[in-house]
């Protein structure tokens, strides 16, 4: 009898088990160290929940709005790149099991799908996420076909411009497409769901970048590509620029200080996601929980704060929530899902993060999303 699937690190080992051991670690491990990856998780277990009792709450209510968006709970699927190579489709599913539960997905740049194949997929638009290329003509297209696919929303990650060293990526020769080499091909041959399911996907490459950006065949690791193709000199008069060319609903991804957080509201941006990357980029830097308080205190209502760094269940989403973010991204516990069991597999973690966050209400008192405050919580 299979064990039951309970919580989103069960879902983790699954993953562990059906996906090979290189795009696993891609999804699951951080740079140099990985002292901010354990903090992500060490901080969120610092924080505790205040409990409450005999409070009417019976009646909870969970659904909001984000940038504009009416939501049925205040979590979206975060950008995640290589997301096809975790689960075959990866993309399409991930977006699929968001319009089902009738909350936010978030392509990627460096999405294995296309923005095309994914629009064609599903019924509502989802959002895009932008990095912005050395070739300037090329983000320009990447943000003309946003807009031609409807996207609601189009997301700048300011925080990857140069890559911080994954060490698991160099020692696992992490490449797209995947190089075969004797390692990988007899874990790739253990793992037949996984082979499957990608030998059926639309696209097994950068789908978005397909014919458009060359030098991929000579590079030996992706951290070398995204050196030879990011652009470093990116500033908050690009900024403009992309406002200029995007009409709709803008938010920048990869803000971790107050000052950067006003400069955003100053530069009229919609929403602002504290991440620090899910600890994959600047190693050292604090848990994005401990800095989220000070960075929607500096802001106000200026703009919506959402939230991105180590949610893996309902109790963590409350937290966050409580810290002042209006919602919640998920990126490990969604490639989790659809490294596990596909597209019910993501279909799994949300509704498990949407009960765990209901219950976890009612027992603090809360019946209203949108009234959770610091009253929640304690912090030591």
């Amino acid at each position: 009898m299979a064990t039951p699937i309970t919580n989103v690190l069960d879902l983790r080992e699954l993953a562990r088990r059906r996906v090979p051991r290189a795009f696993f670690e891609y999804a699951d491990r951080g740079a140099y160290d990985e002292v901010t990856l354990r903090e992500n998780r060490h901080a969120f277990e610092r924080i505790q929940l205040r409990q409450r009792v005999m409070i009417d709450v019976d009646q909870r209510s969970l659904a909001t709005e984000i940038v504009g968006q009416p939501v049925s709970m205040p979590l979206a699927i975060a950008p995640t790149g290589l997301t096809g190579l975790q689960h075959g489709s990866g993309e399409i599913l991930g977006a699929r099991a968001a319009e089902a539960a009738g909350i936010p997905f978030c392509l990627s740049t460096v999405s294995i799908c296309s923005i095309e194949q994914v629009r064609a997929a599903v019924d509502k638009p989802f959002w895009f996420q932008l990095y912005v290329m050395r070739d300037r003509g090329f983000a320009r297209e990447l943000i003309g076909r946003a807009k031609a696919a409807e996207c609601s929303a189009l997301m700048l990650t300011a925080d990857l411009t140069v890559q911080g060293q994954r060490h698991r990526e160099i020692k696992n020769g992490l490449s797209v497409p995947p190089k075969l080499t004797l390692h990988n091909l007899l874990d790739i041959a253990s793992k037949p769901r996984w082979a499957w399911s990608v030998l059926r996907a639309p696209s097994r490459s950068f789908g978005n970048l397909q014919g458009r950006i060359g030098g991929t065949d000579s590079l030996t690791t992706l951290a070398q590509w995204i050196a030879s193709q990011f652009d470093p000199t990116i500033t908050w008069k690009d900024l403009d620029w992309i406002r200029e060319l995007w009409p709709g609903k803008l938010v920048l991804k990869g803000i971790m200080d107050p000052r950067d957080a006003r400069l955003a509201a100053d530069h009229g941006v919609d929403a602002i996601v504290v991440s620090n990357h899910g600890g994959r980029q600047l190693d050292g830097a604090p848990a994005t929980i401990d800095v989220l308080p000070a960075i929607v205190q500096e802001v106000g209502n200026r703009l919506e704060v959402l939230f991105d760094g180590g949610i893996l269940s309902g109790q963590d989403l409350l937290k966050a929530l409580a810290s002042g973010a209006r919602a919640g991204l998920i990126g490990k516990a969604f490639l989790y899902g659809l490294g596990a069991m596909g597209e019910a597999g993501v279909t799994k973690a949300i509704e498990m993060i949407r009960r765990e966050l209901s219950v976890s209400m009612a027992l603090t008192g809360q019946t209203d999303v949108r009234a959770i405050s610091p009253e929640v919580i304690w912090r030591r």
